[in-house]
């Protein structure tokens, strides 16, 4: 499948060789949501998706960027842990929400070139938020403005992350 995902941060820490920010190229999280075999109705007399739900295993695309955390191993040795922060949003009615986009073509032009993000199903990201009060809204309608994330900006970001 070609070359393995990896993180647009690393993009940013170079100058590119044009003008404009690198072209984004598609997430093999698709092309293994294409091979996988259709899911079979739950056997074990759990309901399944409401109408206009999305079924669980449904790869999204949601604005995210990673952290760092010092440490101290097993072996008394400092590490450095990564972990993955999804950017939450205050929902209309009031709920704290991680918008998710169906494409990555979606996330782009709510956000920008620059926005960080991570692929993920929505069944478990719904149900992490689910326990902490939020919810998760399928591609949201986001006003034109000011980006998240601007070139600068997320360059500035991974050099601080190093």
């Amino acid at each position: 499948m070609g070359e393995p995902d990896r993180s647009r941060l690393l993009d940013y820490t170079r100058e590119p060789a044009t003008a404009g920010a690198p072209e984004a190229r598609r997430s093999s999280l698709l092309d293994y949501a294409e091979a996988a075999p259709s899911p079979r109705p739950a056997s074990d007399g759990r309901p399944g998706p409401r109408p206009g739900v999305p079924p669980y295993e449904t790869p999204v695309f949601v604005p995210a960027h990673p952290r760092y955390v010092d440490a101290v191993d097993e072996d008394g040795r400092a590490v450095r842990v990564p972990f993955v922060v999804y950017e939450l949003f205050e929902h209309p009615e009031r709920q704290t929400a991680a918008y998710a986009f169906s494409t990555l073509e979606k996330l782009v032009a709510a956000f920008g070139e620059a926005q960080p993000w991570v692929g993920t199903s929505i069944g478990p990201l719904a149900e992490a938020l689910s326990e902490h009060g939020g919810t998760v809204v399928l591609d949201p309608k986001v006003a034109r403005g000011r980006p998240n994330w601007r070139p600068a900006e997320l360059a500035a970001y991974t050099r601080e992350m190093r």
